[in-house]
């Protein structure tokens, strides 16, 4: 068995228990809450193929350089979440949240349909094209794929969410009827209901990343080629310009395998590309058969889950001008605090999924993966999600401390991740990206320079999760808390935009990567959250205020 193979095996034992766990828990829950976190498995294993795979695969398919690969990634991305708000705006409007989830599913999974098929700009001899109008027509039916699968996330993503919320008010109305105290508790089921909720997902995360790593080295495998992180980027540049630098020729020696017939140079480049990307879109299929299970469990159990209704008309009530401009001081200075907090949101979800972007070509390009692809690193995010959650909900009984302070907290360990990753890059004198993909194995030898062993991507993504879990989920209770009460939709809404503005400018990531020297790249997102940290811990005590 490989080194993947085991991490993903003693992965899944480690894992047992803690879901184990959270099925006992959810036994104290409504009963719809493990039935609608399963339908939401599907989208999130597909959410995380793409996490993982997205950008690596444009860069390795149509040559793209990993700043215009990370623009398509990002507008992906922002896409998912802006669409979130039109699902919601549809489902409320047909009042029909079940056909809005189906299609939801239904959508995502043609997206996946049509990512899985393999195509290939080719001459007629079979050569693989770099250029013209069959690369561009097929990148263009990439982009519309992933317009269909963000589309559909949008239908499906936020209505699931709105069903167990409804979920937990009929389990409260419930409660209600044995009294205050039941009640009282019924009220603290919600939180950790989400995070029950939350983790479900997760495991399908875990699993996704993968996928395509099995299935590129197993059709490699088949066609006497082995996986080289390198290898599609020198084949793309051969193919643009004839040059055969030693890096390339070293390089292809490693992954040439007895049984392949060797005719030339473009003809190997060509084969590499195809057979290398060929594996990927194989994964897509996975997605496609997680959709349609998801769907399956959702409709086994669509009549069980209860639909949001439309809030009834509020009954009209008269106020007298002092208590009009005292409820307007409120609001006003409820909504400055949300959109306080919205701007810190925006710069941490730039910062954390750098995961998708920044972090992944550090993976393949500094970090030694003849053994663990670096698509596999993005399994670290969801498994340290399952078992750092109990942790968290340990820590949020036991340590009294408001939530802003709580998502400052966040802030600065998501700031540590990148100070960590600055510090290390310094030690290792690592040029920019760019600078180091061209390097071969004499010229690394003479800068004194090496590829980083693992354990770094262990410990930032360690870092970077337990960020998350002080910000994602904290987020949304503030929202909850200092939303207006006839606004709460609007401003959980407003929560989902500030997400998508923050991946809409992931891209840059990439960038400045590949040109400067990479401590300058993570000493940047250290500061980014480091400033939003201090501007965090500025506000706090006027945001407890308001939020008392």
């Amino acid at each position: 068995m490989s080194i993947a193979g085991i991490i993903c095996l003693v992965g899944a034992l480690v894992i047992v228990p803690f879901i184990i766990y959270y099925v006992k828990e959810a036994k104290n829950h409504p009963k719809g809450l493990i039935a609608a976190a399963l339908s939401n498995m599907g989208e999130r294993f597909g959410y995380y193929i793409m996490n993982a795979v997205l950008l690596l695969f444009l860069v390795s398919k149509f040559g793209l350089p990993d700043g215009t690969a990370g623009v398509i990634y990002s507008v992906f991305y922002f896409g998912i979440y802006v669409l979130s708000l039109v699902g919601g705006i549809i489902a409320d409007r047909t009042q029909n949240y079940n056909k809005t989830i189906q299609w939801g599913l239904i959508i995502m999974a043609i997206g996946y349909v049509v990512m899985a098929i393999p195509l290939f700009s080719k001459t007629a001899d079979g050569a693989i094209l770099d250029s013209g109008a069959g690369w561009a027509t097929i990148l263009t039916i990439t982009c519309m794929a992933l317009l269909f699968i963000a589309f559909g996330n949008g239908l499906f993503k936020g209505n699931l969410q709105a069903i167990v919320g409804k979920l937990y008010d009929e389990f409260e109305e419930e409660a209600a009827k044995k009294g205050p105290e039941a009640l009282a508790e019924a009220k603290k089921r919600r939180d950790s209901g989400f995070q029950i909720f939350y983790v479900f997902i997760n495991i399908g995360g875990f699993f996704a990343p993968f996928i395509a790593p099995f299935l590129r080295e197993w059709w490699l495998k088949a066609h006497h080629l082995v996986y080289n992180a390198d290898m599609s980027g020198l084949c793309h540049q051969f193919l643009a310009n004839g040059q055969e630098t030693q890096k390339f020729t070293e390089t292809m020696a490693a992954v040439l395998q007895d049984g392949y017939v060797f005719t030339d140079t473009a003809a190997f480049c060509s084969d590499y590309i195809t057979v290398f990307n060929q594996g990927v879109h194989f994964s897509f299929i996975a997605s496609v058969i997680a959709m349609a299970i998801s769907l399956i469990i959702f409709l086994v159990n669509k009549y069980k889950f209860p639909q949001p209704a439309k809030k009834e008309v509020a009954q009209v009530v008269e106020y007298t001008a002092e208590e009009k401009q005292a409820m307007a001081t409120e609001i006003k200075q409820r909504l400055y605090a949300l959109f306080a907090v919205l701007g810190i949101a925006i710069f941490f979800w730039f910062s954390f999924h750098q995961n998708g972007q920044s972090l992944s070509v550090f993976a393949r390009d500094f970090v030694k993966t003849d053994a663990i692809a670096p698509e596999i690193w993005q399994a670290l995010n969801p498994f340290f999600v399952i078992v750092l959650t109990p942790i968290m909900i340990l820590f949020n009984k036991r340590v009294t401390m408001s939530t802003p302070r709580k998502i400052a907290l966040g802030m600065a360990i998501a700031g540590s991740a990148y100070l960590f990753l600055m510090i290390f890059s310094i030690i290792k004198n690592y040029p920019s990206g760019e600078e180091f993909r061209l390097l071969d194995a004499a010229q690394m030898a003479a800068a004194g320079l090496s590829k980083a062993a693992p354990w770094v991507l262990l410990v930032t993504y360690f870092l970077l999760t337990v960020a998350e879990l002080f910000i994602s989920p904290l987020g949304l209770s503030f929202v909850s808390k200092v939303a207006p009460r006839h606004m709460v939709g609007l401003c959980q809404g407003l929560w989902l935009g500030a997400t998508a503005i923050g991946n809409l400018m992931i891209w840059l990531g990439p960038v400045m990567y590949n040109a400067w020297p990479i401590k300058y790249c993570w000493a940047v997102f250290a500061v980014v959250c480091f400033v939003s940290m201090a501007v965090m811990l500025g506000m706090v005590k006027w945001l407890e205020r308001v939020t008392q």
